[in-house]
């Protein structure tokens, strides 16, 4: 099982990659996107694009160009909701179809702590309190990383809800280490910001679960219908 397939729900279709694969290739319009990008960012851009469509295939949706909305966001063919990512030595895409989930999310970063002066400019006081108790009780995890990327994975999830911002400290994470396995739990979002209605209600709170290996941290948020 994968890394991102292990904590997202059954209905999500994934596919990773630990490497650039030589039969990736850009589908039309995607060569555009990247045309002055440094050939780095091309392999990433090409390999994530690859894993998406390996997992709409899943789906039973036939491959297609995964191009970029007005955020930079990925659009996905009608019908499908989906997220991407990609770090240093992992690239990853989830899809679903739209009538099983309102939005996904997910990401991935180094398990490593963050460059210094990047946690003053993400985290709320409370979250770095937060992450203080979590390094007493569990020092093997990077804490502030996994901070960065559940934060990461809100946005990702809450964009194409709204179509609207949502700064690092328009939402409060709330992290919950794992009671039988260290290396994974949960996480929870309290939002700061006005939220779409969904179901009647507005969403103030995405749930979420992360996962830790030696070298890697993934998060994930997967958004029900009701």
């Amino acid at each position: 099982m994968g890394l991102i397939e292990r904590i997202l729900p059954p209905e999500v279709a994934t596919a990773e990659a630990f490497d650039d694969p030589p039969d990736a290739v850009l589908y039309p319009g995607e060569e555009e996107l990247i045309s002055r990008a440094v050939d780095k960012r091309r392999r990433e851009f090409r390999t994530v694009r690859h894993c998406a469509r390996r997992a709409l295939g899943q789906l039973g949706v036939p491959p297609a160009p995964v191009l970029r909305g007005e955020r930079g966001e990925p659009t996905w063919p009608p019908g499908v909701v989906g997220s991407m990512t990609h770090c240093a030595g992992y690239r990853a895409a989830a899809v679903a179809h739209s009538s099983g989930l309102r939005g996904l999310g997910i990401d991935a970063e180094p398990h490593e702590p963050l460059p210094a002066g990047v946690l003053e400019a993400i985290a709320l006081d409370g979250e770095r309190e937060h992450l203080s108790e979590l390094a007493a009780v569990a020092g093997s995890t990077c804490w502030d990383r996994l901070l960065f990327c559940a934060k990461e994975t809100v946005y990702k999830a809450w964009f194409p809800l709204t179509r609207s911002w949502l700064g690092f400290q328009d939402a409060v994470i709330t992290i919950n280490p794992g009671t039988g396995d260290p290396g994974q739990g949960t996480f929870s979002a309290r939002l700061l910001v006005p939220g779409p209605t969904i179901t009647g209600e507005a969403l103030t709170l995405l749930d979420g679960r992360w996962l830790r290996t030696d070298k890697l941290v993934v998060t994930a948020i997967a958004v029900q219908r009701s």
